[in-house]
C-alpha cells in the first residue's frame, strides 16, 4: 500500500518548488547545470538504466513497454536493488521528486521508478 508521501517526476532543469527531497536519478550529470542550480538532496545514479539499455531505448515511445520490462529486470541487480531500497526508505519519510534531464520525463526511467516507488512504499 502506498504511503502518504508523494513521488513526483520533473526535469532537473526546473527550479525547485516545494519538491520535498530532490533526487537526481540519471547516471550522467545534466549538461550545463551547476550543482547549486540543481539544488539536489541526493544523486542516486545507481538506479539509472545501463548505458546499453538507455541507448537502445532512445526515448522512442513505441519501445517504452519493452524498456520498462528490461529496466525492471536491471533493478534486480544487487547494487541497484540496494539503492532502490534507499529510495523507498526516503519515500516513507517525506515527499520525493525524482529528477531527470530527459526532455520526455513521462516516458523515462524516472517515471518507471516513480510508479515502482508509489506501489511499494
Amino acid at each position: 500500500m502506498a504511503g502518504t508521501h508523494e513521488v513526483r517526476v520533473t526535469r532537473v532543469y526546473e527550479p525547485p518548488s516545494g519538491d520535498g527531497a530532490r533526487v537526481l536519478v540519471d547516471r550522467l550529470w545534466p549538461r550545463g547545470l551547476s550543482k547549486e542550480a540543481a539544488a539536489l538532496d541526493e544523486w542516486c545514479k545507481q538506479v539509472a538504466p545501463s548505458n546499453e539499455l538507455r541507448h537502445w531505448y532512445g526515448h522512442a515511445p513505441e519501445r517504452f513497454d519493452a524498456f520498462t520490462a528490461r529496466y525492471l529486470d536491471e533493478l534486480r541487480d544487487p547494487e541497484r536493488a540496494a539503492a532502490l531500497d534507499g529510495l523507498r526508505a526516503l519515500c516513507r519519510e517525506r515527499d520525493v521528486t525524482l529528477l531527470t534531464a530527459t526532455t520526455t520525463p513521462d516516458i523515462s526511467h524516472a517515471a518507471v521508478l516513480a510508479r515502482l516507488l508509489t506501489e511499494a512504499v
